[in-house]
């Protein structure tokens, strides 16, 4: 448990976030291309895009001390999704930034940071495009996204694109270990497996698993990360798979029925159901591949709202006939 210094009450995802980009894991070659504009000091506008949690505003922000230094407070502006950000913030807030004036370092710009730019609203965007070349000499923009496909063509042609990809399981592994040896966090190796599990490759949603296991638990196991974490339980949903790799459909429907008595949602089900069936070594690859098929198929209907038991069961059932002849089985 962490008590004492107001530094220790901070989250970890706080108190551990990178200060150089030689300290964001994962995604070696994207950083790479950042440290070499570090080194150069000549930064173009930039696009981050990549799911949530594996690095892309933390780097953006890494780059911007290394570049601006003590400058940094006064030479940076980050709007995040919290924000309001129509056509008036960009008119009035983003163009007064652009024009003050700030003491820099020589042939350094201030830097506008945009995070969760593909909520930002079209009119919004096409505001930004003429604010970015009448600055060009003194403000660089970055803009950090979940989906590059939502901010506008003209934005993107004026940015160097950098996409950031889902970490590895090591990399994540290797974090967690860092972060329990400097806590002092009592861990079992199976435990911080179920932390990277349940991550899925998305680094803070790990860092801040692995806290509240041991606040809340005091002890890092798979059972009680699973009890934190709030989702089912992988060895029997590996149960429920292997029994339709089988054909066993009866054993599988009791698995789904125990998880689903437990008040699990479909989509939680259907989501440990993936992740449960890329990392399952006893299927045969054509298998897998079809098992992950259907599974997409499902999950795509769920999220439509049809959510329900007899969905999933006919799932497995699907699963179990796919096992015994695939021939059998049609998409509609």
């Amino acid at each position: 448990m962490t008590t004492g210094s107001q530094g220790n009450q901070l989250p970890w995802v706080e108190k551990y976030r990178p200060k150089t980009l030689a300290d964001v894991v994962g995604n070696a070659a994207t950083v790479d291309r950042l440290r070499v504009i570090e080194e150069n000091g000549n930064c173009p506008h930039l696009l981050l895009s990549g799911l949530p949690g594996i690095g892309k505003t933390t780097s953006v922000h890494c780059l911007a001390h290394a570049l601006l230094g003590d400058a940094y407070k006064e030479a940076v502006l980050e709007l995040n999704a919290s924000d309001d950000r129509g056509i008036d913030v960009v008119r009035n807030k983003i163009k007064a930034f652009a024009q003050k004036k700030v003491s820099l370092p020589p042939g350094r710009h201030k830097i506008i940071i945009l995070d969760e730019a593909d909520s930002m609203t079209p009119g919004a965007q096409q505001a930004l495009r003429r604010t970015m070349e009448l600055y060009a000499k003194t403000t660089r923009f970055a803009f950090a996204c979940n989906q590059s496909n939502k901010i506008i063509e003209p934005l993107q042609s004026r940015c160097a694109i950098l996409r950031f990809g889902r970490l590895r399981d090591e990399e994540v592994l290797q974090r967690l270990v860092e972060i329990s040896k400097q806590e002092g966090v009592q861990y079992s190796d199976e435990g911080l497996a179920a932390v990277v599990f349940t991550a899925d490759g998305d680094l803070r949603q790990a860092v801040n698993n692995l806290q509240s296991t041991w606040t809340g638990l005091g002890f890092v196991s798979p059972d009680n990360v699973f009890v934190v974490c709030d989702q089912p339980h992988p060895i029997i949903v590996r149960t429920m798979l292997e029994a339709c790799a089988k054909g066993d459909i009866d054993t599988a429907l009791e698995k789904l029925d125990e998880v689903w008595n437990t008040g699990y949602s479909s989509v939680d089900i259907v989501t440990t159901l993936f992740r449960v069936t890329r990392t399952l070594d006893s299927l045969a690859e054509p298998v897998k591949l079809d098992f992950i098929k259907e599974i997409g198929w499902t999950h795509m209907r769920v999220l439509e709202g049809v959510g329900t038991l007899l969905q999933l069961s006919g799932l497995l059932s699907r699963l179990a006939r796919t096992a015994i002849d695939p021939k059998l089985v049609t998409y509609t």
